[in-house]
C-alpha cells in the first residue's frame, strides 16, 4: 500500500512542479521593439501610447522621444486624411481642415512637448560632448521631424532653424560614420523636402535641394547591412519616395516586401490592392 500511495503521488508532484513552473515563465514586459512594429504596421496612435507607457519619471532617452514624434507626426497625417498640403491651398484653407479635426490639436501638443524634451536633452549632451554621435543623430532627425510637419503636413514655409540644425548634425555624423544608415536616409530626406517643397530661391538660400541625390541616397540606404528596424526604416523611405515621384513600378515592388513584413499595415495593403490585380 505504501508503494501505490507513492505511484499516486507522483503525478500530483508532477503537476504541481509545472504549475510552479509556468508561473516563473513571464510574458516579457513591452519594450521599445514593440512600438516599432506598431508604428511600421501603420499603428501610429498605438505607438505613441507605448512610446509614452514606456518612460521613466526622468527619461532621458532620446530614442524614445524621436519615436513618439515620428508615431505623432504620423498620426497627424492620418488625421488630416493621408496628405500634405498642397502648394495652391490658402492658409484658410489649412486653418479650417485644423479646426475640424478634433483631435489634431491634443496630437500637435504632445507633439510639440516632445519635440522639444528631445532637442533639449541631445543640445545638452552634445554641450558636453560635441562629437556625440547618438546625439547629433537624433537632434537632426528630431528637427526633421518638426520641418516635416511645418513644410509637409502644415505647408507653412517655416522652420529654417531646425532645418540647418538637423542639416550640419546629419552631416557631423555621416562625416564620423558613412555607414550610419539612419542617417543617410534622414539626410536623403532633407534633400528632397528642399527640392519638392520649397520655390527656387528659397531653395537657392536653404543651400539647394536635389531630389534625385535624396532619392540615390535612400536607394543606397536600403541596400545597407542594419538591423531589421532600420531596414525596415530604409524601405519605408524609399517607397514614400518613389510613389511621390509616380514610379509606381517600383513603388509596387518594395511595397509587396513590406507587405510580407508588416502584413498589419492597412497603407501598403491598400496601395497594393489598387495596383496589384
Amino acid at each position: 500500500m505504501r508503494i501505490r500511495a507513492r505511484v499516486v503521488g507522483l503525478p500530483l508532484v508532477v503537476i504541481l512542479t509545472t504549475v510552479v513552473h509556468a508561473q516563473d515563465v513571464q510574458t516579457p514586459p513591452p519594450s521599445l521593439a514593440e512600438a516599432y512594429r506598431l508604428f511600421y504596421n501603420a499603428r501610429y496612435e498605438e505607438a505613441a501610447a507605448l512610446a509614452m507607457a514606456l518612460r521613466t519619471t526622468d527619461s532621458q532617452d532620446l530614442e524614445n522621444d524621436e519615436v513618439r514624434t515620428s508615431a505623432l507626426l504620423f498620426q497627424l497625417r492620418g488625421l488630416l486624411n493621408g496628405q500634405d498640403a498642397r502648394d495652391n491651398d490658402s492658409k484658410s484653407e489649412k486653418s479650417d481642415t485644423l479646426k475640424r479635426c478634433a483631435k489634431c490639436a491634443d496630437v500637435m501638443a504632445a507633439f510639440m512637448t516632445d519635440l522639444h524634451h528631445g532637442q533639449a536633452l541631445a543640445r545638452s549632451r552634445l554641450k558636453a560632448k560635441p562629437n556625440d554621435e547618438e546625439a547629433l543623430f537624433f537632434l537632426g532627425k528630431l528637427d526633421l521631424n518638426y520641418v516635416w510637419l511645418e513644410l509637409g503636413l502644415l505647408g507653412h514655409k517655416t522652420g529654417w532653424d531646425e532645418y540647418w540644425e538637423a542639416r550640419k548634425s546629419l552631416d557631423a555624423v555621416l562625416k564620423q560614420n558613412p555607414n550610419h544608415v539612419r542617417a543617410r536616409v534622414a539626410r536623403g530626406w532633407i534633400d528632397y523636402i528642399v527640392n519638392t517643397r520649397m520655390p527656387w530661391g528659397t531653395r537657392w538660400i536653404l543651400g539647394g535641394g536635389n531630389k534625385k541625390r535624396g532619392l540615390a541616397s535612400v536607394r543606397e540606404a536600403s541596400t545597407m547591412d542594419a538591423d531589421a528596424w532600420t531596414r525596415a526604416e530604409a524601405e519605408f523611405a524609399l517607397w514614400d519616395m518613389n510613389v511621390r515621384e509616380k514610379n509606381f513600378g517600383d513603388a509596387t515592388v518594395i511595397a509587396q516586401r513590406l507587405g510580407r513584413q508588416f502584413p498589419e499595415n492597412r497603407e501598403v495593403a491598400r496601395f497594393l490592392a489598387a495596383r496589384v490585380p
